[in-house]
Protein backbone atom coordinates (compact mmCIF):
# COMPACT_ATOMS: atom_id res chain seq x y z
CA UNK A 1 0.00 0.00 0.00
CA UNK A 2 1.32 3.38 -1.01
CA UNK A 3 1.11 6.27 1.05
CA UNK A 4 -1.54 8.18 0.30
CA UNK A 5 -1.79 11.44 2.73
CA UNK A 6 -0.64 13.05 4.65
CA UNK A 7 -2.59 14.71 7.79
CA UNK A 8 -0.83 17.88 9.37
CA UNK A 9 -1.61 18.68 13.14
CA UNK A 10 -0.54 22.54 13.39
CA UNK A 11 -0.50 23.83 16.94
CA UNK A 12 3.31 22.26 18.32
CA UNK A 13 3.55 20.30 15.15
CA UNK A 14 3.75 23.26 12.39
CA UNK A 15 4.63 25.96 14.66
CA UNK A 16 5.04 26.50 18.12
CA UNK A 17 2.04 28.36 18.15
CA UNK A 18 1.26 27.67 22.18
CA UNK A 19 4.65 29.52 23.78
CA UNK A 20 5.15 32.21 20.87
CA UNK A 21 1.32 32.45 20.30
CA UNK A 22 -1.88 30.85 22.43
CA UNK A 23 -0.04 31.55 26.01
CA UNK A 24 0.69 35.38 25.37
CA UNK A 25 -2.99 35.45 23.49
CA UNK A 26 -4.57 34.18 26.57
CA UNK A 27 -2.49 36.34 29.02
CA UNK A 28 -3.50 39.66 26.72
CA UNK A 29 -7.12 38.66 26.81
CA UNK A 30 -7.08 38.26 30.50
CA UNK A 31 -6.06 41.89 31.03
CA UNK A 32 -8.52 43.18 28.30
CA UNK A 33 -11.15 42.07 30.35
CA UNK A 34 -9.66 43.52 33.99
CA UNK A 35 -8.99 39.93 35.04
CA UNK A 36 -5.66 39.55 37.31
CA UNK A 37 -4.64 36.30 35.79
CA UNK A 38 -1.59 34.94 34.44
CA UNK A 39 -0.86 31.86 32.73
CA UNK A 40 2.96 30.91 33.10
CA UNK A 41 4.62 28.15 30.90
CA UNK A 42 4.50 26.01 33.41
CA UNK A 43 1.01 26.45 34.58
CA UNK A 44 0.06 26.61 30.46
CA UNK A 45 2.03 23.09 29.93
CA UNK A 46 -0.25 21.38 31.95
CA UNK A 47 -4.00 23.40 31.15
CA UNK A 48 -2.51 21.74 27.26
CA UNK A 49 -3.41 18.75 28.43
CA UNK A 50 -7.14 19.89 27.95
CA UNK A 51 -7.93 19.75 24.22
CA UNK A 52 -9.38 23.11 23.44
CA UNK A 53 -9.18 26.95 24.45
CA UNK A 54 -12.79 27.20 26.04
CA UNK A 55 -12.89 23.46 27.65
CA UNK A 56 -9.06 24.86 28.58
CA UNK A 57 -10.43 28.20 30.36
CA UNK A 58 -13.49 26.24 31.56
CA UNK A 59 -11.31 23.43 33.26
CA UNK A 60 -8.74 26.28 34.99
CA UNK A 61 -12.25 28.18 36.29
CA UNK A 62 -13.21 24.60 37.96
CA UNK A 63 -9.14 23.38 39.16
CA UNK A 64 -7.60 26.54 40.36
CA UNK A 65 -10.94 28.97 41.58
CA UNK A 66 -9.10 31.97 40.13
CA UNK A 67 -10.08 35.41 41.26
CA UNK A 68 -13.01 36.99 39.20
CA UNK A 69 -13.76 40.08 40.67
CA UNK A 70 -16.82 41.65 39.00
CA UNK A 71 -17.34 39.58 36.84
CA UNK A 72 -18.57 36.66 39.18
CA UNK A 73 -22.43 37.22 39.10
CA UNK A 74 -21.51 36.90 34.65
CA UNK A 75 -19.83 33.36 35.27
CA UNK A 76 -22.54 32.32 37.03
CA UNK A 77 -25.16 33.37 34.99
CA UNK A 78 -23.95 32.91 31.55
CA UNK A 79 -20.16 31.01 32.11
CA UNK A 80 -20.35 29.60 28.58
CA UNK A 81 -20.76 33.03 27.05
CA UNK A 82 -18.51 34.98 29.45
CA UNK A 83 -15.99 32.16 28.01
CA UNK A 84 -16.34 32.61 24.59
CA UNK A 85 -16.00 36.61 25.08
CA UNK A 86 -12.33 35.58 26.67
CA UNK A 87 -11.17 32.95 23.53
CA UNK A 88 -12.80 35.66 21.26
CA UNK A 89 -10.21 38.20 22.36
CA UNK A 90 -7.69 35.50 22.65
CA UNK A 91 -7.92 35.00 19.11
CA UNK A 92 -7.81 38.04 18.00
CA UNK A 93 -4.37 39.01 19.81
CA UNK A 94 -3.32 35.35 18.10
CA UNK A 95 -4.07 36.73 14.91
CA UNK A 96 -2.19 39.91 15.67
CA UNK A 97 0.98 37.76 16.69
CA UNK A 98 1.04 35.78 13.67
CA UNK A 99 0.04 39.02 11.78
CA UNK A 100 3.43 40.41 12.71
CA UNK A 101 5.47 37.12 11.93
CA UNK A 102 5.96 36.25 16.17
CA UNK A 103 4.79 32.55 15.24
CA UNK A 104 7.14 30.89 12.87
CA UNK A 105 6.91 27.58 11.31
CA UNK A 106 9.02 24.58 12.98
CA UNK A 107 12.35 23.14 11.02
CA UNK A 108 11.55 21.19 7.75
CA UNK A 109 7.65 22.42 7.43
CA UNK A 110 7.98 24.56 4.42
CA UNK A 111 10.40 22.27 2.81
CA UNK A 112 8.35 18.88 3.43
CA UNK A 113 4.82 20.72 2.64
CA UNK A 114 6.28 22.21 -0.30
CA UNK A 115 8.40 18.69 -1.72
CA UNK A 116 5.16 16.76 -0.81
CA UNK A 117 2.71 19.00 -3.03
CA UNK A 118 5.07 19.01 -5.89
CA UNK A 119 5.16 15.77 -6.06
CA UNK A 120 1.45 15.49 -5.87
CA UNK A 121 0.84 14.06 -2.54
CA UNK A 122 -2.33 14.91 -0.82
CA UNK A 123 -2.21 17.48 1.88
CA UNK A 124 -4.31 17.99 4.72
CA UNK A 125 -4.64 19.92 8.54
CA UNK A 126 -6.41 18.01 11.32
CA UNK A 127 -6.31 20.53 13.87
CA UNK A 128 -8.61 20.93 17.36
CA UNK A 129 -8.39 24.49 16.96
CA UNK A 130 -11.46 26.28 15.24
CA UNK A 131 -11.74 27.74 11.44
CA UNK A 132 -11.80 31.43 13.54
CA UNK A 133 -8.25 30.86 14.80
CA UNK A 134 -7.09 28.27 11.89
CA UNK A 135 -7.62 30.72 8.46
CA UNK A 136 -5.12 33.27 10.42
CA UNK A 137 -2.43 30.89 10.82
CA UNK A 138 -2.75 29.53 7.21
CA UNK A 139 -2.65 32.75 5.84
CA UNK A 140 0.34 34.68 8.00
CA UNK A 141 2.37 31.59 8.60
CA UNK A 142 1.90 29.38 5.76
CA UNK A 143 1.43 31.86 3.60
CA UNK A 144 -0.26 31.40 -0.65
CA UNK A 145 2.51 29.52 -1.76
CA UNK A 146 2.35 26.36 0.86
CA UNK A 147 -1.49 27.22 1.65
CA UNK A 148 -1.69 25.93 -2.18
CA UNK A 149 -0.69 22.38 -1.72
CA UNK A 150 -3.23 21.81 1.41
CA UNK A 151 -6.19 19.93 -0.15
CA UNK A 152 -8.40 19.83 3.04
CA UNK A 153 -8.81 21.40 6.86
CA UNK A 154 -10.84 19.53 9.71
CA UNK A 155 -11.40 21.66 12.44
CA UNK A 156 -12.27 21.00 15.92
CA UNK A 157 -15.12 22.94 15.49
CA UNK A 158 -16.94 20.12 12.91
CA UNK A 159 -17.35 17.56 15.08
CA UNK A 160 -18.43 16.51 18.38
CA UNK A 161 -15.14 15.59 19.94
CA UNK A 162 -12.13 16.80 19.43
CA UNK A 163 -8.62 15.04 19.97
CA UNK A 164 -7.90 12.61 21.75
CA UNK A 165 -10.94 11.16 20.53
CA UNK A 166 -10.87 10.06 17.02
CA UNK A 167 -13.75 12.07 14.98
CA UNK A 168 -10.97 14.37 13.20
CA UNK A 169 -9.03 11.80 11.84
CA UNK A 170 -11.78 9.75 10.31
CA UNK A 171 -13.51 12.93 9.08
CA UNK A 172 -10.37 13.68 7.55
CA UNK A 173 -9.67 10.01 5.80
CA UNK A 174 -13.34 10.00 4.72
CA UNK A 175 -13.55 13.29 2.82
CA UNK A 176 -10.29 12.60 1.04
CA UNK A 177 -11.32 9.04 0.58
CA UNK A 178 -8.42 7.49 1.76
CA UNK A 179 -8.06 4.40 4.12
CA UNK A 180 -6.57 5.61 7.37
CA UNK A 181 -3.81 2.56 6.73
CA UNK A 182 -2.63 4.72 3.88
CA UNK A 183 -2.10 8.12 5.61
CA UNK A 184 0.01 9.45 7.73
CA UNK A 185 -0.13 11.95 10.62
CA UNK A 186 2.34 13.95 11.72
CA UNK A 187 1.61 15.49 15.44
CA UNK A 188 3.27 16.31 18.20
CA UNK A 189 1.41 15.04 21.18
CA UNK A 190 0.05 12.43 22.99
CA UNK A 191 -3.32 13.62 23.06
CA UNK A 192 -3.47 13.68 19.03
CA UNK A 193 -1.19 10.32 18.85
CA UNK A 194 -4.23 8.59 20.46
CA UNK A 195 -6.36 10.12 18.60
CA UNK A 196 -5.10 9.40 15.04
CA UNK A 197 -4.58 5.89 16.81
CA UNK A 198 -8.31 5.39 17.03
CA UNK A 199 -8.99 5.96 14.02
CA UNK A 200 -6.46 3.67 12.53
CA UNK A 201 -4.01 6.14 11.42
CA UNK A 202 -0.31 5.69 11.68
CA UNK A 203 1.70 9.04 13.63
CA UNK A 204 5.08 10.31 13.36
CA UNK A 205 5.72 12.61 16.25
CA UNK A 206 7.73 15.83 16.15
CA UNK A 207 8.37 16.95 19.65
CA UNK A 208 8.46 20.36 20.89
CA UNK A 209 9.29 21.62 24.71
CA UNK A 210 5.54 21.07 25.64
CA UNK A 211 5.25 17.91 24.72
CA UNK A 212 9.02 16.03 24.86
CA UNK A 213 8.17 14.28 27.98
CA UNK A 214 4.72 12.85 27.51
CA UNK A 215 4.42 9.02 26.41
CA UNK A 216 4.49 8.28 22.84
CA UNK A 217 3.58 4.48 22.54
CA UNK A 218 1.37 4.52 19.77
CA UNK A 219 3.60 6.65 17.58
CA UNK A 220 5.49 5.17 14.78
CA UNK A 221 8.19 7.57 14.86
CA UNK A 222 9.33 9.73 17.90
CA UNK A 223 11.65 12.84 16.53
CA UNK A 224 12.77 16.23 17.84
CA UNK A 225 11.99 17.91 14.46
CA UNK A 226 11.22 17.19 10.81
CA UNK A 227 14.68 18.40 10.58
CA UNK A 228 17.05 20.18 7.57
CA UNK A 229 19.77 19.28 4.87
CA UNK A 230 21.99 20.87 7.37
CA UNK A 231 20.14 20.36 11.20
CA UNK A 232 20.03 16.61 11.38
CA UNK A 233 17.34 15.49 13.36
CA UNK A 234 17.31 13.28 16.86
CA UNK A 235 16.12 10.19 16.94
CA UNK A 236 13.77 9.39 20.08
CA UNK A 237 11.63 6.39 18.44
CA UNK A 238 13.32 5.20 15.29
CA UNK A 239 10.77 3.73 12.65
CA UNK A 240 13.63 1.04 12.30
CA UNK A 241 15.90 2.94 9.77
CA UNK A 242 18.32 5.68 10.01
CA UNK A 243 17.76 9.41 8.34
CA UNK A 244 19.24 13.29 8.94
CA UNK A 245 16.01 15.17 8.17
CA UNK A 246 12.37 13.88 6.87
CA UNK A 247 11.76 13.95 2.93
CA UNK A 248 9.08 12.52 1.25
CA UNK A 249 10.67 9.33 1.09
CA UNK A 250 11.53 9.31 4.95
CA UNK A 251 7.87 9.30 5.35
CA UNK A 252 7.02 6.43 2.62
CA UNK A 253 9.74 4.26 4.40
CA UNK A 254 7.55 5.14 7.45
CA UNK A 255 4.22 4.49 6.20
CA UNK A 256 5.38 1.29 4.99
CA UNK A 257 7.19 0.30 8.19
CA UNK A 258 3.66 1.10 10.10
CA UNK A 259 1.87 -0.80 7.67
CA UNK A 260 4.09 -4.01 8.50
CA UNK A 261 4.30 -3.25 12.31
CA UNK A 262 0.19 -3.68 11.80
CA UNK A 263 0.68 -7.04 9.45
CA UNK A 264 2.73 -8.01 11.87
CA UNK A 265 0.61 -7.09 15.08
CA UNK A 266 -2.30 -8.86 13.78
Amino acid sequence: MTLGALLFDVDGTLADTEPEGHLPAYNRAFREHGLDWTWTKKLYRKLLLISGGRERIDHYLDRYDPELGPHDERVRDDRAGWIDEIHRSKSRYFRDRLQDGQVPLRAGVARLIQEAGEAGMRIAIVTNATRATLEPFLAYALGDALLAHIELTVCGDEVAHKKPAPDLYRMACERLGCTPESCLAIEDSNAGVTAAHAARVPALVTVNDDTRDQAFEHAIAVLDSLGEPDKPVGIIKSPGFDFDYVDLDVLRRTSAAALAHTRGAG
